[in-house]
């Protein structure tokens, strides 16, 4: 049983107009769509998708929708939201199939960060992902994939091929050919080394040699020279 439950109404009026006056009354329109069936006009209570969507693994979630008291699992595919406010525009939902294999951008976790040896060595942790597009059935669907640390080396690199994935499960980055696609998700290396800025009368020493200070004599004798003279 999916996680996510929402009451659905199909809806008959369409148009701007009758779009507004549902956002006026605590709804959002809707739409449902895929599997090769025809699209459904929907309407939604707008707080309980907001609420939901506050979720991480809402995203990478099979979702119920209960259309007309009908269930029908889905998956979010798009959500318009207003340019500022916390408010939800429009949805977007696709069926879902038992048979058929689902394409969802799953969110990453990383762990063991803190046990790292190039961590504890002092090295900086990067991320270059934050999710991946995973390839699977709708009941095979992780909420999300754990990319483990624990044991990365200073300058070692955790590529895709690296993730432990749940039976069923696959990338579809690897899927075109793990030689190209191969990707890099983490790194841990030594941080940059700042450079102190060089005062001006070092760069005048290291320009040609001579010491600041002795530049400083030599300038204040020429000085005195053109005076006496």
């Amino acid at each position: 049983m999916s996680d996510y439950i929402f009451d659905a109404q199909t809806r008959q009026l369409h148009g701007t107009g009758a779009s507004r006056r549902l956002r006026r009354e605590g709804k959002i329109p809707a739409v449902l769509y895929g599997d090769g069936k025809q699209a459904v006009a929907l309407t939604l209570d707008h707080d309980t998708l907001l609420h939901a969507t506050e979720h991480e693994n809402f995203f990478a979630s099979v979702l119920t929708l209960k259309v007309d008291g009908k269930k029908q699992e889905a998956l979010i595919k798009d959500l318009q939201r207003h340019p500022f406010k916390p408010k939800i525009l429009h949805a977007d939902f696709v069926r879902v199939s038992a048979t058929k294999e689902v394409h969802v951008h799953v969110p990453l976790h990383f762990i063991g960060e803190d046990v790292a040896p190039g961590a504890k060595a002092g090295g900086v942790i990067s991320h270059m992902a934050n999710e991946v597009e995973v390839i699977c059935l709708a009941k095979n669907l992780p909420e999300f994939l754990d990319v483990d640390l624990s044991e990365v080396q200073m300058d070692g690199v955790v590529h895709l091929s690296d993730i432990k994935l749940p039976e069923g499960v696959r990338l579809a980055a690897l899927s075109h050919g793990e030689d190209s696609h191969d990707t890099s998700i983490a790194a841990i290396h030594e941080p940059r080394k700042v450079e102190e800025p060089v005062a001006a009368s070092d760069a005048d020493e290291a320009a040609d040699g001579t010491p600041a200070e002795d530049k400083a004599a030599d300038a204040d004798a020429d000085s005195g020279q053109s005076e006496d003279s």
